[in-house]
């Protein structure tokens, strides 16, 4: 029978809540207010990243801080480019999308681009079969840096709409570098109380019980096992005073 975890194994109250609570308030932000980051604190959310878990140690991610405008510019142009693309792939969605706004290129205090390592197919351990761990990593160090910029008070949007070969080059990476993220890092007028996409309407996140499977794919828990009510519960204790109940529904984001 699995024994619960030892006192000295558990975080304290306080410490274990600050956990869940900057899970529960994490947005992918895309209003910034400019301003800056002190280098010392965005050394702290670097080296958060660089503690993610990786397969096989490979530690496959890479940081390039976007420092010159010139270069912001042209980021945001692909950026663009991508987004019209993706908007006419939407079909009958086209003109909600054009509405939304996905990015902060501009206006954030820091651009870094998150790109995975050149050589990484080097590592065998953990990948021979699933190749793509080196992406799940990477994915991981973002969470971790994500996690602690809103700890630290600081907003993060994640920007995926680029063409990964004109973003390296643009860059000046070598080849088989592949970046997958343009995080746009700053202060901001304030958190979004539930995700943007959700605030627009345009998807909302499915129930947690639907993606809960046992034993074999689509068989739900056993109902003895039931945690139906314990994710509410958690957020209710975790929200700030003051602050209106969000719905379970969200995006991503």
């Amino acid at each position: 029978m699995p024994h619960p975890p030892t006192p000295d194994q558990a975080f304290p109250p306080a410490q274990r809540d600050a956990v869940y609570r900057a899970i529960f308030e994490r947005r992918d932000m895309r209003h910034f207010a400019g301003g800056t980051v002190a280098p010392e604190l965005m050394r702290r959310l670097l080296t958060a990243a660089h503690h993610a878990p990786s397969v096989g140690f490979m530690q496959p991610w890479r940081f390039l801080r976007v420092a010159s405008p010139a270069l912001r510019r042209g980021l945001h142009a692909l950026v663009e480019q991508e987004r019209v693309q993706t908007a006419r792939a939407l079909g009958e969605r086209e003109e909600a999308f054009m509405r939304l706004k996905v990015e902060g290129l501009i206006d954030a205090a820091e651009v870094w681009v998150v790109a995975l390592a050149d050589g990484r197919e080097r590592h065998v351990f953990g990948r021979r079969t699933l190749p793509q761990m080196d992406l799940a990593s990477t994915a991981c160090a973002i969470q971790n840096l994500w996690l602690a910029a809103r700890a630290e008070g600081l907003g993060v949007g994640w920007v995926s709409l680029f063409d990964p070969v004109a973003v390296a080059c643009l860059l000046g990476m070598p080849d088989g570098a592949e970046p997958i993220a343009l995080l746009c890092i700053g202060p901001v007028h304030g958190f979004y109380e539930e995700p943007m996409l959700q605030q627009q309407r345009w998807a909302s996140r499915c129930a947690l019980d639907d993606v809960l499977f046992e034993d074999a794919w689509g068989q739900p828990l056993d109902p003895r096992d039931s945690m139906g009510g314990v994710d509410r519960a958690v957020r209710t204790r975790l929200r700030p005073a003051g602050a209106r109940s969000a719905p379970d529904g969200g995006s991503a984001g």
